[in-house]
């Protein structure tokens, strides 16, 4: 029999699982409690279960499937995780301590194949999606840090901008979302989490559709086709005449405000030139749009690339705030680590083969 990841399974799907197999409906909250409130890492511990419900979770379900292979921690409190699947893969995870609390970083993926040539979580192409249960233990396990440094501290954000497309992992990303905003498990708040996306188009309308109240941020990097054409491959696939459509819709479904991640590459797209384009094409919807500047991480293998100059940064910005469209700089996390995403799996791989 096959066991898998019990952290998968949101609250009315375990219920139901358990209900199948004769056990009472109340079980599953008694699970949950211990799973999110108490935070056990053996079933053994659920005392107030009986034998028979706690055989059956023996036999079909594992609490920790990832092991830690690597903790990089930053002066500035950034902890990045490097884990060990159970098939030997390794994926990101990473902790940022802000003024408004701490945030985790997700990944949703075992490589990506959407190929931005900025990115080092491209350089090795998607192997497999994570299951729903991988991506909630990410936070269970920064959890379970916080909970062993014994300050009290508990994870409050969740950004899924880790490693891979997360709406190329749709279903699996979605139960995770149910699950980590639960008010019975980890009770994140909606939000207080924010979705990543390339720009599938297709699946900003599901998104918008199934209206979980969480935030989306579409990687953007470029105001014109041509341009983000050679930076990111999927807009040959959802050029920017598919893509803004979907987000017209998302924002008339959702009235929710969208953010537009835009790195900034050195003479490649920094020039007030670019920011006067992307004013245009954000002009009709800069009531509900905020533009987050990306100062570059240099990647090794993406040597074409180097880092915006101050004064262009400052530059774009301005154009930006004058006419209308809310931006700011991002504050940059971990750059005395393997800053960028994707950088030390990449590495450890590297140093394996």
């Amino acid at each position: 029999m096959n066991k898998t990841s019990i952290y998968g399974f949101t609250l009315e799907q375990l219920t139901a699982w358990l209900i199948e197999r004769g056990q009472q409906k109340f079980r599953a909250k008694q699970i949950w409690d211990w799973l999110y409130k108490k935070r056990v890492t053996a079933f053994s511990s659920m005392t107030n279960l009986n034998q028979e419900c706690l055989n059956l979770l023996e036999e079909n379900f594992y609490i920790q499937t990832l092991t830690e292979d690597i903790k990089q921690e930053s002066k500035d409190g950034t902890i990045k995780f490097l884990f060990k699947l159970q098939d030997g893969n390794l994926i990101e995870t990473v902790l940022m301590r802000f003024n408004y609390g701490l945030s985790v970083c997700v990944t949703t993926q075992v490589g990506c194949n959407i190929g931005c040539t900025f990115c080092a979580s491209g350089l090795l192409t998607k192997s497999r999606d994570l299951s729903s249960g991988e991506i909630v233990e990410q936070i269970m396990n920064v959890q379970h840090h916080l909970d062993e440094v014994g300050q009290g501290e508990r994870v409050s954000h969740i950004v899924v901008m880790g490693i891979g497309e997360p709406f190329d992992n749709f279903n699996n990303m979605v139960d995770f979302l149910r699950v980590v905003n639960d008010q019975k498990g980890l009770s994140i708040g909606a939000r207080h989490i924010t979705v990543s996306t390339s720009g599938l188009a297709h699946k900003i309308y599901e998104f918008a559709d199934i209206d979980l109240q969480v935030n989306l941020a579409v990687s953007l990097h470029a105001p014109n086709n041509e341009l983000r054409t050679r930076i990111m491959k999927i807009n040959k696939a959802f050029p920017l005449e598919k893509l803004m459509p979907a987000i017209d819709y998302y924002l008339e479904k959702t009235n929710r405000r969208i953010t537009f991640e835009y790195i900034l590459l050195k003479d490649v797209n920094d020039h007030k030139e670019e920011a006067r384009q992307l004013v245009k094409l954000l002009s009709d919807k800069r009531h509900l749009s905020y533009v987050n500047l990306i100062p570059y991480n240099p990647v090794d293998e993406h040597n074409q690339y180097d880092r915006s100059e101050k004064e262009a940064i400052l530059g774009f910005y301005e154009v930006l705030l004058t006419n209308g469209i809310k931006c700011g700089v991002r504050t940059e996390h971990g750059t005395d680590i393997d800053a960028a995403c994707g950088q030390l799996r990449s590495k450890q791989i590297k140093k394996a083969t």
